[in-house]
């Protein structure tokens, strides 16, 4: 399985109007961002602590569903 970081690279290159090309570019720039995780509360415990980067944990939430529907 590939982990949520790495499924999170291929939308670096979306508008950066979109939610979660900003949100893919900025965890590439999150150097503490767990990228070898495929656990969702892992990953979401370490953006409530360290995510001042995303705009609402909806924009995680919404990238979640994609990064489960697509394993």
């Amino acid at each position: 399985m590939k982990s949520f970081y790495h499924y999170m690279m291929k939308y670096r290159s979306n508008h950066k109007d979109d939610p979660i090309g900003e949100f893919a570019r900025n965890a590439y720039d999150d150097h503490g961002f767990p990228k070898s995780s495929t656990d969702y509360h892992e990953i979401s415990s370490y953006l409530e602590m360290n995510g001042h980067y995303l705009e609402s944990m909806s924009v995680f939430d919404q990238a979640w569903e994609l990064y489960e529907s697509n394993q």
